[in-house]
């Protein structure tokens, strides 16, 4: 006997727990969407509150001014609608955000986890720190130098936590560094359903238990996470923008503890978490000291650039690393002083190209790097953090700029050395003159390497 009743989707259900969407914008059909809302399976909210005060539900923006009124055609009446989270589809007045409240997916208990290195004495020492911070439902701040291995500490707390049936999230607000983290995490969790989730990614099938995420994405969930680990927590634009600071606390339960992670700490996470739930790792996994910058004037590179030359300084230590053999970065203050310099390497070596944040092959030239299809890539500051690079060789092309703070600099200069195998390498800081960040940031690898390799 044919059964005519309606059943859940299962992929309606898994898809829908722990987000906050847009009504129009779910991806099942109005037919479905309908029985569920008649089961009571969602919770049905208004896009934009408007008291006490003007408030996007999804985003939880507040700003009057990140507000627009415009004539509805769909509702047929003013509306206004949330300008700061307009990329990922409008949120309006007459907008209905759902929000799951039916059955809970099932959610699996064994995730072995396949990963066969060891850690050192202070890795060992560190992962089990954030272990019991998790097992006690207490937030927990990682501090821990550029090639210190922070991803593989965070192996045993999330193993435990899936263990224990609970949800993971590892966000952070570069897409490079979720591209970067995501194969890693596959490797290590082969039977786990992970996510990753970023603009533009593709679309992902199942339930997953390890959601790896940008900042951004978290305003598109709501009380979903038992466990949310924060990394590169000090990175652009989530220090600057308290929505996404917001967006963190949102998307976790309540009670769900936050790992910081970074190597670069802001002096906001140190005051609140140095002398409570902190770990600090001064020194690399290979047990090798950090790199230290150099310093090198580059008087008037700019104007060398427009007159159609690489300045002699810059030109030689290019030079170097193309007969070296040696992969390279070469990061550039403004995108359009990259564009300008581009064919004058190309014309050193043609398969020299160039990367940035609104570039969409952005993933594939830094695989093509990774695997010595080009000899070197111009670049922005979004390579400055998260990616790693055998024997990559770093410079930085105006490193007084302002952009280059002391922490960019750090993290820069992190790209080098990371392999066990190519422990060494060149960090050079091309200047038009020293700045207070580029000395401050020369002085902290100093520090971290007296700390790690005391006399």
């Amino acid at each position: 006997m044919k059964y005519r009743g309606w059943l859940l989707p299962p992929a309606l259900r898994d898809f829908h727990e722990g987000r906050i969407w847009l009504k129009e914008h779910s991806p099942f059909t109005k037919d479905d969407i309908k029985r569920i809302i008649e089961c009571n399976y969602f919770h049905i909210i208004e896009g934009i509150q408007k008291e006490p005060h003007l408030k996007c539900n999804r985003c939880h923006n507040q700003d009057p001014q990140q507000f627009t009124t415009f004539d509805c055609s769909k509702c047929e009446q003013s509306c206004i609608y949330c300008r700061h989270c307009l990329h990922m589809g409008r949120v309006s007045s007459c907008t209905e955000l759902l929000i799951w409240i039916g059955p809970r997916a099932f959610r699996i208990k064994k995730h072995p986890l396949e990963w066969a290195g060891q850690f050192t004495v202070l890795q060992q020492q560190a992962a089990n720190e954030i272990l019991e911070s998790i097992k006690a439902k207490r937030s927990h701040l990682l501090a821990a130098v550029c090639g210190a291995g922070k991803t593989e500490l965070l192996f045993p707390s999330v193993h435990y936590a899936l263990e224990q049936g609970l949800r993971v999230c590892i966000a952070t607000p570069r897409t490079d560094v979720v591209l970067e983290l995501f194969p890693r995490f596959q490797k290590a969790f082969p039977r786990t359903i992970i996510h990753a989730l970023y603009g533009g990614a593709p679309k992902q099938e199942g339930y997953a238990q390890l959601i790896l995420a940008t900042t951004h994405q978290l305003y598109r969930f709501e009380q979903a996470f038992d466990v949310m680990i924060v990394d590169e927590a000090d990175a652009f634009p989530y220090t600057f923008d308290e929505t996404l600071q917001r967006a963190v606390k949102k998307a976790k339960k309540k009670d769900a503890p936050v790992v910081f992670v970074t190597a670069t700490p802001s002096q906001k996470l140190l005051y609140q978490y140095q002398n409570n739930s902190y770990s600090f790792i001064p020194k690399r996994y290979h047990n090798y000291p950090l790199p230290v910058p150099r310093f090198r004037s580059l008087w008037r590179y700019e104007k060398y650039f427009k007159r159609g030359k690489i300045p002699p300084k810059l030109k030689q230590w290019t030079e170097e690393r193309l007969v070296q053999k040696e992969p390279f970065l070469i990061f550039f203050p403004k995108v359009e002083l990259m564009k300008i310099a581009a064919p004058l390497f190309q014309a050193l070596d043609a398969s020299i190209t160039t990367v940035h944040a609104e570039d969409p092959e952005r993933k594939e030239k830094v695989l093509k790097l990774r695997n010595e299809e080009v000899r070197g890539l111009l670049t922005t500051t979004i390579l400055e953090r998260g990616i790693t690079i055998k024997n990559v060789q770093v410079a930085v092309v105006g490193a007084e700029s302002t952009i280059f703070n002391s922490s960019a600099l750090i993290q820069i200069a992190g790209r080098v050395g990371r392999n066990a195998e190519f422990a060494e390498g060149d960090i050079v800081f091309f200047h038009h003159g020293i700045t207070v960040e580029m000395d401050d940031a020369r002085t902290k690898i100093l520090t971290y390497n007296m700390k790690g390799f005391p006399q």
